[in-house]
């Protein structure tokens, strides 16, 4: 268990962490065990001595010792393999599915398959007559289990977050290697425990040696780490820096000191409130699921002044980075470190926006999009509020944002679409209010502040190129806690994508 949750890990930066990936590690790891136990049961058989066992532990721990060093060129090779069909968040489920596969059965075949031996081992050792072969079974498969419990939750809690993935590997490959020397010792197999002793020797230099850093880089990087949550990365284009999270294909926050534009999605959320009548279209206080480093956070306050923000991420690390790094230090931010949906549930405030920037494919939340939580976002709103959601599509495939549009339109009047050109992303915007597009347009001809005038201008041409029939309300599926396929939709989506050709 360790092992597979250092992989996860592992595999992040190159291949995201959707339910793809984890299916693929999940899956292949269960074959192993499967076929572990079976040659192992073989080999116990034929081979019923406990130095035989041991033999197979020290080889096994060798082997997850050297996973994370011979990673980084697997990884690469099985990721650049599959990047010919394109880097758009829809085609890169396929280097998911790809290139996680090979880099699973490549890098965790052989010692996962040792390890699937164990069982079926020391039940034979432990087995002196028949009688007792289901005790024996039993308290096997007990201590099997509490040390999957360690095994599950340490890695993630204590280990990955205070020495790293590459040395989580190491300091799992020593303890099996020293339960491997222990055992041969106390047989005095001599030959075979200085074997053993000398791998061990060169495995803890390793660790020691080994330099604590992220197993993948860009030669623009000038900040990676990896948290809890996400493995993050901070480029430096020019004078623009850009949040990257986990496989790095989708940018979640830029900065750049000398402009507020940023031609994106982030725009779009601030054009939202003025969907209403001119002179409503006022924001006195705002919160934003899925603060990230802050982009729309520094945006409004520029273009409605020091307000009160709640910003809402998950991500403490992702905070940290977007204080140190992107500037997001305005004073009328309050950040709160938590689930989107949890902190409203808990909140009294009332806002006039509220920004759900928390979706990306395959990325989706589901508790995030359901009309349960859209009733929960509306009640926290004003009467003239609106909430505004990103969501992805491709280029023919609306049926995400179909589905969402439909589920929001459970619970406000209305409904607006706004596609970003050169994008797969479709912002949304909901009003607790009628609105209409022509209150957008007065109010871009009347704004005055400049940044807010080309805003507002930018929203009315892409309004007008938007395909609005494919977002329509009451043309999706609706979401509910109890029902929201999420994932299926999208990987439904993905298919269509790809046999398309597009």
């Amino acid at each position: 268990m360790a092992v597979e949750m250092a992989a996860s890990r592992l595999l992040g930066p190159y291949f995201g962490d959707s339910i793809l990936v984890w299916a693929n590690l999940i899956g292949l790891i269960l074959i192993y065990l499967t076929l572990g136990s079976f040659l192992g049961g073989k080999w116990a058989d034929r081979s019923p001595r406990p130095e035989t066992l041991y033999t197979a532990t020290a080889v096994a721990a060798f082997w997850v010792g050297l996973i994370p060093m011979v990673a980084t060129p697997i990884l690469r090779v099985a990721q650049n393999a599959f990047t010919h069909i394109g880097a758009d968040p829809v085609a890169f489920d396929t280097i998911q599915i790809g290139g996680s596969f090979v880099s699973v059965l490549v890098l965790f075949a052989p010692p996962v398959v040792l390890l699937g031996m164990v069982s079926p081992f020391a039940i034979r050792l432990s087995t002196k007559q028949l009688s007792s072969a289901g005790s024996s079974a039993g308290r096997i498969y007990a201590l099997s289990t509490v040390g999957s419990i360690v095994g599950t939750f340490m890695p993630v809690l204590l280990f990955i977050p205070t020495i790293g993935t590459a040395r989580t590997f190491l300091l799992f490959a020593l303890l099996l290697f020293l339960a491997s020397l222990l055992g041969l010792a106390i047989r005095r197999r001599g030959r075979r425990a200085v074997a053993v002793t000398a791998l061990l020797t060169l495995l803890a230099a390793l660790m020691i040696a080994f330099p604590q850093r992220i197993v993948k880089a860009d030669t623009r990087m000038v900040y990676e780490q990896e948290s809890r949550y996400n493995y993050i990365q901070v480029l430096q284009v020019e004078d623009s820096r850009y949040l990257m999270l986990n496989e790095g294909q989708g940018v979640h926050s830029v900065y750049s000191p000398d402009t507020l534009d940023t031609f994106g999605t982030w725009d779009m959320f601030i054009a939202a409130p003025f969907f209403n009548p001119p002179g409503q279209a006022q924001v006195r206080r705002m919160c934003i699921v899925g603060l990230a480093a802050g982009t729309v956070a520094r945006q409004a306050t520029a273009a409605f002044g020091p307000i009160p923000i709640d910003g809402v991420e998950i991500d403490p690390a992702i905070v940290s980075v977007g204080r140190a790094l992107f500037d997001m230090n305005m004073l009328n931010l309050n950040v709160f470190v938590t689930d989107g949906r949890f902190f409203l549930q808990h909140s009294n405030a009332s806002y006039d926006l509220i920004v759900v920037d928390a979706y990306r494919l395959p990325y989706i939340p589901f508790q995030l999009t359901t009309t349960e939580f859209f009733a929960l976002a509306k009640a926290h709103l004003t009467p003239g509020g609106v909430v505004t959601v990103n969501v992805g599509r491709t280029e023919t495939d609306y049926r995400m944002v179909a589905a969402i549009a439909s589920t929001l339109s459970e619970h406000f009047a209305t409904v607006h679409a706004i596609d970003i050109p050169e994008t797969f992303n479709t912002v949304l915007v909901a009003s607790v209010s009628a609105t209409s597009a022509a209150n957008l347009e007065v109010n871009a001809r009347q704004a005055e502040d400049p940044f807010l005038r080309e805003l507002l201008a930018r929203a009315v041409l892409y309004l007008q190129s938007t395909r609005t029939s494919y977002a329509l309300p009451g043309k999706g599926f609706v979401f509910t806690d109890d029902r929201a396929p999420v994932e299926s939709m999208t990987n439904a989506l993905l298919i269509r994508y790809l046999l398309s050709g597009e």
